[in-house]
């Protein structure tokens, strides 16, 4: 069975947001064009893509890899998150009741993935909470947009998140839905851009990022055992990471 070939982006960026592709992975287009049932060709024209929406990068000779964000590009991309997300937030005028519900739904997912210890499902859920309120303001490009930043960021936390913060994320989570409910919409807007900042002080951004840091998290003693280790299709390992 061979998956859609227009899902090979949607794939890459969810398992970024998921903490399963860690920066500086190989995307091979053989593996890949074997398991989406296209051509190289086709991989090829994604990654291009990808690219171009700063996912990945091209090495001469060596293939395609997911981004390894310097500490300059951490600063640039949660600059960006402030700026739209707060933005975003400060220009509503109203929020429909069933989009709060749908909001308040998503926080107890996290909730629930928090109190079962699921570090990957925690990850995917904090940080589609905020591609969820993009949707809600209504407007594509702005989802599309804070879809890619997301991923950006979370690379960013792959890499130099010191500590996690994943319950304190969800409690900001919380308390905006809440003042959203209330219609305190510059309110939420600048918890938005204190929760923001907030994740990004918690970032080492001095620090110097392991190269060896999946595979020495592998061959550690006590590392579980990896479906994918017996499986040379697969394309995706799982990786540890948090949400931003």
């Amino acid at each position: 069975m061979t998956l859609a070939s227009d899902s090979i982006e949607d794939s890459v960026v969810t398992a970024i947001l998921a903490g399963r592709l860690r920066p500086g992975t190989r995307l091979g287009e053989s593996k890949l064009a074997e398991i989406y049932g296209v051509s190289r060709t086709r991989v090829r024209e994604a990654m291009m893509r990808l690219e171009a929406r700063g996912i990945v990068h091209v090495s001469a000779r060596r293939g395609w890899f997911i981004v390894e964000p310097s500490a300059t590009d951490a600063r640039a991309a949660f600059q960006a998150r402030r700026l739209i997300e707060a933005g975003m937030l400060r220009a509503l005028h109203h929020v429909p009741a069933d989009a709060v519900a749908h909001l308040r739904a998503h926080v107890e997912e996290e909730r629930r993935a928090l109190d079962a210890g699921q570090v990957g499902s925690r990850t995917c859920l904090l940080g589609d909470f905020h591609i969820h309120l993009a949707h809600t303001f209504g407007n594509p490009f702005l989802t599309d947009i804070l879809r890619d930043l997301t991923a950006r960021t979370t690379l960013v936390s792959m890499l130099y998140q010191s500590e996690q913060h994943a319950a304190e994320s969800s409690d900001d989570h919380d308390r905006i839905v809440a003042l959203l409910a209330d219609g305190d919409f510059a309110g939420a807007a600048a918890l938005m851009d204190e929760h923001i900042r907030r994740v990004e002080d918690g970032l080492d951004l001095a620090a110097t990022p392991d190269p060896l840091a999946g595979l020495r998290e592998i061959l550690s003693p006590g590392a579980p055992a990896f479906p994918f280790a017996a499986n040379s299709n697969t394309a995706f390992p799982n990786a540890g990471g948090e949400e931003t």
